[in-house]
Parts: C-alpha cells; sequence; structure tokens
C-alpha cells in the first residue's frame, strides 16, 4: 500500500489529540510487519437508541479491509469494530507514526508500550461514522485506587460485614438474584484465598468468575503488594456485603481500548448486570477526550439498560496526583453517567456499628479525591446540589476508605488491611444489588433519584453527611461537598426512600448524545 495516498485521503478526527508519555525515552521504531489492532467506536445508528448499525457497519468493514485491515470482531450494540494490520498499514490508515517507548506509568513505575502522539485522522468516508480509534497507543491508561497503610499506623480495621452494619444495609437482602460485574485492569485471584476469607467471615463463598477480555487473564500470584491486593479487595467487599449475588471479574489490558471493551463487555452481558464496580482511574487530563468520550458513552449505554455503575473518585486529594498546582477530578469517576464514591476515616463500633466520628479521609500520605469536572458539564440532577462552577461535581457518595481505618482483606495467602476509595466502588455496588433485590428492579443512573429534590446545604434522606476535613482543595461542609459528595449511606433509609418514591429505574436520567 502506498501510505504517502492513502495520508492524502484522511481528515482529523476530533478528540483525538495525545501528549507524549510522561518520561517518554528509548523511542524505537515498530517492526513494519508488527501485528497491531485497534478499536474503532460508531456513531449511534438510531436517534434515541443504543447501538450502531448494520449499514455503517459494513461502511467501515469495506474501507478498512481497502486499506489492508482485518475486521477482528463487530458488536453492533456497544457500537464496536477491532480491526487488525501490519504496523505499516494501521499508521497509515489513520494517519499516525507508532514507535515504541518507554514511560512512566500511571501508577508511578515504568511500561514499555506503543506511542504515538498528536492528532489521528480517518479515512473519508469514515467521517461523523467512526467517533473514536483506540488502542494504537498502548500505555497503561489507569491506576488502581488502593493504599496499604503501614501495620503500626492502622488504629482500626473493620470487615465489610461490620461495615454493613455501621451502614444499615437493609435487613432480609443479601444480592439474591443480582449479578456484579468488577473490573480489573491487572492481577488476580485464587480460589483458596476466597474460600480461607469468605469461611474466616463465615459465610458461603459467593459465586466468583473470571471473565477475559482482550486477552487479558486471571493471574494470581503475580503482583502480591499491587494490582492482587485490588482484585482480592473488591471480590471480598462486593462479595461479603452481597454474598448471594454472582461475581463476574472482568480483566482487561490496563489500556483506554482495554479499559473500553471491559465496561462494554459488563454492560452488554446476559443476564444484564445490576451493579459495575470500578476501582481504577486517573486525572481526566491523561485521558484523550475520544476516550472519555466514548467511555462516558459506554456508562450512558449502561445506565439504560438498567447498570448501576459505581466508581472511584481517587486517592491523592483534590490535586489527584498532579503536580502543577490545580485541582484534577479523576476519570471515569467524573463521568456524569454512573455514581462516584469518595471516602472517610471512620471510628465505630464493629460490634454494634455505632459511628463514634467519621471525616474526609485525608491522612497526609494519601486522601479521598473529589472536585469539579472541567470536562462534563454539571448534569440537571446535580444543578441544585450546591456545587461549584458549570461542571460536574464529584463525589456523589462515600464511605470508609482510610488505609489507618480500612478493610479486613486476605491477599495471596496474606491477611492485610487495605484502603483506598477503590474499596468504596464495590460497598456502594453491593449496596446497589440489596437495593435492588428489595425493589425488585433496576436502578440504572442512582445518582438521579439520590439527587431528587435535594438543594445545597441539605441532607437528603438515606444519606449521614459528613462535615468535617478537607482533600486539599475543598473542605467539607453540609450538604453535598466536593469530599464525600452526599454523604455516607443509611442503606435501611435509602430502601424506604426507593420503595416510596417514583421508580428511578432503568435508563434514569437517558443517554445524552444518543439524538
Amino acid at each position: 500500500m502506498d501510505a504517502n495516498r492513502q495520508i492524502s485521503d484522511l481528515v482529523p478526527l476530533a478528540g483525538t489529540e495525545r501528549a507524549a508519555a510522561p518520561e517518554a525515552r528509548d523511542a524505537t521504531a515498530l517492526s513494519p510487519t508488527e501485528p497491531v489492532e485497534a478499536l474503532l467506536v460508531l456513531r449511534y445508528g438510531t436517534p434515541g437508541r443504543l447501538g450502531a448499525s448494520g449499514s455503517d457497519a459494513a461502511l467501515v468493514a469495506g474501507t478498512v479491509e481497502s486499506l489492508g485491515l482485518q475486521v477482528v470482531r463487530t458488536d453492533l450494540p456497544s457500537r464496536r469494530i477491532r480491526v487488525r494490520g501490519t504496523a505499516t498499514d494501521i499508521a497509515a490508515a489513520f494517519g499516525t507514526e507508532l514507535r515504541q517507548v518507554t514511560s512512566r506509568a500511571p501508577d508511578g513505575g515504568t511500561a514499555t508500550h506503543r506511542h504515538r502522539t498528536g492528532t489521528l485522522r480517518l479515512p473519508a468516508a469514515l467521517d461523523g461514522v467512526v467517533t473514536a480509534v483506540l488502542g494504537l497507543d498502548n500505555r497503561p491508561q489507569a491506576r488502581a485506587q488502593f493504599r496499604v497503610a503501614a501495620a503500626a499506623d492502622v488504629r482500626a480495621s473493620y470487615t465489610p460485614p461490620q461495615l454493613g452494619r455501621v451502614y444499615a444495609f437493609p435487613d432480609g437482602t443479601d444480592g439474591s438474584g443480582t449479578t456484579i460485574a468488577i473490573i480489573e485492569l491487572g492481577g488476580g485471584f485464587g480460589t483458596a484465598d476466597l474460600d480461607a476469607y469468605f469461611g474466616g467471615l463465615g459465610i458461603a463463598a459467593p459465586r466468583v468468575r473470571a471473565v477475559s477480555v482482550d486477552g487479558a487473564q486471571n493471574r494470581p500470584g503475580q503482583d502480591p503488594t499491587g494490582a492482587d491486593g485490588e482484585v482480592l479487595l473488591d471480590i471480598e467487599v462486593a462479595g461479603a456485603l452481597a454474598p448471594a449475588a454472582t461475581v463476574l471479574v472482568y480483566f482487561a489490558p490496563n489500556t483506554d481500548d482495554g479499559f473500553l471493551d471491559a465496561v462494554s463487555d459488563a454492560a452488554h452481558a446476559t443476564p444484564t448486570p445490576t451493579a459495575i464496580s470500578i476501582s481504577w482511574g486517573q486525572s481526566e487530563d491523561a485521558w484523550t477526550a475520544q476516550a472519555r468520550t466514548a467511555m462516558d458513552s459506554a456508562f450512558a449505554d449502561a445506565a439504560q439498560l438498567g447498570v448501576t455503575v459505581t466508581a472511584a473518585a481517587g486517592d491523592s486529594g483534590s490535586a489527584d496526583g498532579a503536580s502543577d498546582g490545580s485541582n484534577h477530578a479523576d476519570f471515569p469517576a467524573s463521568s456524569p453517567h454512573l455514581l462516584g464514591c469518595g471516602g472517610t476515616t471512620l471510628d465505630a463500633d464493629p460490634d454494634t456499628g455505632a459511628v463514634t466520628a467519621e471525616t474526609v479521609w485525608n491522612d497526609g500520605g494519601g486522601a479521598t479525591g473529589g472536585g469539579v469536572s472541567v470536562a462534563f458539564d454539571r448534569p440537571q440532577w446535580q444543578a441544585e446540589a450546591g456545587v461549584p462552577g458549570s461542571g460536574r461535581g464529584v463525589p456523589d457518595v462515600a464511605a470508609n476508605a482510610d488505609p489507618r481505618t480500612g478493610y479486613q482483606v486476605r491477599v495471596d495467602g496474606t491477611d492485610t488491611v487495605i484502603g483506598g476509595t477503590s474499596a468504596v466502588a464495590p460497598l456502594w455496588a453491593a449496596l446497589v444489588a440489596r437495593l435492588a433485590q428489595a425493589v425488585g428492579r433496576p436502578l440504572g443512573l442512582l445518582a438521579e433519584s439520590l439527587y431528587a429534590g435535594t438543594a445545597a446545604g441539605t441532607v437528603p434522606a438515606g444519606f449521614r453527611d459528613i462535615t468535617e476535613g478537607d482533600n486539599g482543595g475543598y473542605s467539607a461542609g453540609p450538604g453535598w461537598d466536593a469530599c464525600t459528595g452526599l454523604g455516607v449511606p443509611d442503606g435501611t433509609a435509602l430502601l424506604a426512600r426507593l420503595q416510596a418514591g417514583p421508580a428511578g429505574g432503568a435508563g434514569a436520567g437517558g443517554a445524552p448524545g444518543l439524538q
């Protein structure tokens, strides 16, 4: 193929601008014949309805095949087409240059990966049909939002059932008939850990199954102080608080396309999950605009299908780990189509659930994320809550996250205490499963129901307000704040509110962008 001729037939794809990876070095050329895959996201086929049209998919397939690429997979309901080609052909098809570099990963380590900068371009025939091209640059996209305190710093710790007592999870519910999907971008779990952990709690181990996405696998024991801790924390919190739920753990590559594939595969699975829990994220500005938009659309689709998505708000305070002196919201928690989960420091009686004190988590080394998005406008359901500015406020809800008052879990044969907002996402996913079980319907975009009738400075029914502490750039106060959102749950009161009020139901709030 004549790459120069193809490039002359290309048009820019908005939102694809990408800066160099942090501390990128050791750039080398890819072998011209190295196989490279990309994920294409298509426009919606019909206004107000999910999915791409068959005619658009056929146009995309015919166009990319004429450029020497191969269609690997087509999924119309989630509007995804995965393509493969040689490094030379796929780079020419999308008007870019691919190299291999080593850079600083979001978790502070290093990674070697494909790399591109600048703007992608599309074959002119696909202008307006393809809305995103992901995966050409496969740098690590997100970090796990968990923290481990030194043993000497732990002043209290709780099992998930004890936190269920603190947060008044409704009696008579256990998640029966529901499915919780958990997104993981690394690590793994072993059944021996789960059997020992749940046996120690006196709980029958929940049904847990690993699901492979884009070739990623459940690989326990490879990273016991890293991603394994995230995986087991998520499973053990969700499973202990909703022990009768089915837990599906989606393992995907830690790339923008892998992350999107995991979310889309989970949301469109059969049966439809009640909740999707996400404990991985990264500052909004570390994503391309096309990746944020594609992910947000996947969350909107999930809401339309009745799925409630919970996402950790971050563990690095209002700066979200950035060093530019500004506040940064974490994505995907800043998506307006999910429930952003912030963190607290909890002092409570584990036996009775009585709370002595609960404040914003900020221990000097880690702190709950939270702030105001610069990528997403404030949703209508948040309009009266007191969010400053015009962006989407993060988080929506909170629960215990301080590793000094953390969660008792078992990781690769070792009992330990872990915190972070990554624990709050599965806690809320389990609560959603139990609430959905009790009301007999999916809850979809639950945030819309939670904010209904809420005015600035007021606390809606079903929440206990957190009014002390800060996360760096924002301070807690009466009502919603950018540290702990609406507050921590009173699950029994939330259930009464959902039973008494209008149905939030599947797809509450709709999916902007479908028109």
